[in-house]
């Protein structure tokens, strides 16, 4: 009986691993049947393409921005190319009477977005985080101009600026001949009348952005908090805000890139003239301006890259290293 049980063990101990072989092999067949000739196709078109506009649209346009900021291009041929090397930035630093102005000008645009906008979000945030009611219809009136197009903002404050017809004149009486306020026109009001409107898009977009962070905060610590017998600013200064540090890194990467980036309610207002120059603007009047300077527009452009990367690149690598370590 024992021996039986012996020689017939062997053959039992190999049939269940021939048998698991064997249909882990009609497992992966029967996978890469679900998977017919035409999915695959699908799949390739639905990575592929995206893919591909993402290379040409942003990837080869950046790389070929770095190359032609090196050389003198009027866009007429690639025949009319010619190398000058640091001949653009040595011109735009020394003698481009705009340049520092619309770096100072961008430097403004960041300061005015997180000082004013930005706490006035964190404001609305907390409020709208204590559940109010008709929170929803709040958050959707000053999310609203976030999701409208910037060019259609600019159109609406023109009417609110506007020197004869718009609200502000006519609520301070500076609507008549010889008393008008030219808040688009006067190189000493614009650029802070277009502020005023980038604010106000700017607040919704950081209400948004705390909301999240405070429906993440842990309620257990407002209960600590309050059996410890802090007030609500107390609660907020010392156990609140600083749980927010993710959401502050954010919010300061995102306004940089909104300061640098800021061209389309510029361009609508006056396009970039009479003390509103920004970087952008300057890349746009070179490039497709009149008088087609490529290369010396690529050049701005690099200028504005480099000051991006620097915001963009320490932010990535603490972003990974946080989560590496979690």
């Amino acid at each position: 009986m024992s021996s039986e049980t012996t020689t017939k063990s062997p053959r039992a101990a190999v049939e269940p691993t021939a048998g698991t072989a064997l249909s882990k092999k009609r497992a992966a067949q029967g996978h890469r049947r679900l998977l017919t000739r035409r999915d695959r196709l699908t799949l390739a078109l639905m990575a592929g393409v995206p893919t591909l506009l993402h290379v040409a649209l942003v990837w080869a346009t950046a790389l070929a921005s770095v190359a032609l900021a090196f050389t003198t291009w009027d866009g007429i041929g690639f025949g009319s190319i010619k190398w000058v090397g640091l001949d653009n930035f040595r011109e735009l630093f020394g003698n481009n009477p705009q340049f520092w102005p619309a770096v100072q000008h961008n430097v403004i645009w960041f300061v005015v977005l997180i000082l004013v906008p930005t706490p006035f979000g964190l404001f609305l945030a907390v409020q709208l985080d204590k559940k109010i009611r008709f929170s929803r219809v709040y958050q959707t009136a000053f999310f609203l101009p976030v999701v409208v197009s910037m060019a259609v903002i600019g159109f609406v404050w023109q009417l609110v600026y506007n020197p004869d017809t718009g609200l502000i004149n006519s609520l301070i009486g500076a609507n008549e001949p010889g008393h008008y306020i030219d808040w688009i026109g006067d190189p000493h009001l614009n650029l802070w009348a277009i502020l005023i409107a980038a604010s106000w898009r700017h607040a919704g977009y950081m209400m948004i952005l705390y909301l999240a962070g405070l429906k993440s905060v842990d309620p257990a610590l407002r209960e600590a908090s309050a059996l410890d017998g802090a007030n609500e600013w107390q609660t907020f200064k010392n156990v609140i805000f600083p749980t927010l540090r993710p959401t502050n890194t954010v919010v300061l990467v995102v306004t940089i890139i909104e300061a640098l980036r800021a061209f389309d309610l510029v361009f609508v207002f006056n396009k970039g003239a009479q003390g509103t120059e920004l970087l952008s603007i300057l890349v746009t009047n070179n490039i497709i301006g009149e008088s087609s300077r490529i290369g010396y527009g690529s050049a701005i452009a690099v200028v504005l890259l480099v000051i991006s990367l620097a915001v963009i690149i320490p932010y990535l690598i603490a972003t990974f290293r946080k989560e590496r370590r979690a």
